[in-house]
């Protein structure tokens, strides 16, 4: 029987450090829509496109991002950057590229005194960059849609 992939899987680089993230979200957001002729579908229209990013992470590992804040002089000042998410079980394999996110904080504390689980923060981000997302190095943007944004 093959291993299968699942969360526990996934390695994400978030500003070049490995960072351990209890829960991540990537979500592409298409307005492809059908296009009608006197009520009738008959065909479709591109439509605009943007992405974001929700992370879930410990305390632990959101120190490890605040010292790229750090570094950036401010949470604000972190530069959007790649995120690489890959998942590897020896018999099946899954990257997935996100291009230009820019990170913001989202739920920096959700505090429970009754204790017994871990402090989590939220991150968000949106995807800024035309190179947008791959998917097994396959864009989900074609060349046409990029075109004139890709030298």
């Amino acid at each position: 029987m093959s291993r299968r992939i699942s969360g526990i899987n996934f390695d994400v680089e978030l500003l070049g450090a490995m960072i351990h993230l209890e829960k991540a979200t990537l979500t592409i957001n298409d307005s492809t829509a059908v296009t009608q002729t006197r009520g009738i579908t008959d065909g479709f229209v591109d439509g605009d496109v943007t992405a974001d990013v929700e992370y879930e992470l410990d305390t632990k590992n959101f120190n490890l991002l605040s010292q790229a804040a750090r570094s950036a002089g401010s949470w604000r000042g972190i530069e959007p950057h790649d995120v690489l998410y890959y998942a590897n079980t020896g018999t099946e394999e899954l990257k997935v590229e996100a291009f230009g996110v820019k990170l913001v904080l989202s739920d920096l504390l959700d505090i429970d005194t009754k204790g017994g689980d871990k402090s989590i923060h939220k991150i968000k981000g949106f995807i800024t960059s035309p190179d947008f997302v791959r998917i097994n190095g396959v864009p989900y943007l074609s060349r046409d849609d990029t075109r004139h944004l890709i030298g």
